[in-house]
């Protein structure tokens, strides 16, 4: 559904893209990958560096859960284990992997949530960048390329746009 009503703008827009002309003057556009500008910003790289480390902790103890389990599901594969070990190594199996899935559901969480917050604040100060840009190139429009089919490359800013961000938001 949402990806025909994107095609449906999409359509309206090229049809009329043709017909415009912004104060007599044929339309000025620019093509802009917002995903790559971002993700290229050294904000972001920052982020996910500092992520990275701020998680690693947790990630290892993960590891070290599943390591245990693994090692617990070899004794249990072993012949002629005794029936109270075998319950014993029934009961940590299925007490660890709780474990782990709580840590993992935690993790998981807690890294979307950081990584959204990241994302939120630089997607918008991007956007204030890009219409700045616009702005100094006098361009009537800028289009995602999520929404194009083709464009010459040399209508695409996303490389300034990621530039002009960084000059903007230094990283500290």
């Amino acid at each position: 559904m949402r990806s025909k009503f994107r095609l449906l703008v999409f359509t309206a827009m090229a049809a009329s893209i043709p017909h415009l002309h912004a104060q007599g003057g044929p339309v000025k556009v620019a093509i802009i990958n917002a995903a790559k500008a971002v993700a290229d910003t050294q904000e972001i790289q920052k982020a996910q560096a500092d992520l990275q480390a701020k998680f690693a902790p947790r990630q290892q103890a993960i590891e070290n859960l599943q390591k245990q389990l693994g090692a617990i599901q070899k004794e249990a594969a072993t012949p002629n284990l005794a029936p109270e070990r075998e319950a014993t190594l029934q009961a940590d199996f299925t007490q660890k992997q709780k474990q782990l899935q709580r840590l993992s559901d935690d993790l998981q969480s807690d890294v979307n949530n950081e990584r959204q917050n990241v994302l939120g604040k630089t997607g918008r100060q991007m956007s204030d960048i890009v219409k700045k840009l616009a702005e100094e190139k006098g361009l009537d429009m800028v289009v995602d390329v999520t929404n194009t089919i083709y464009f010459k490359p040399t209508l695409e800013i996303t490389a300034d746009a990621t530039a002009a961000y960084n000059k903007a938001y230094p990283v500290k």
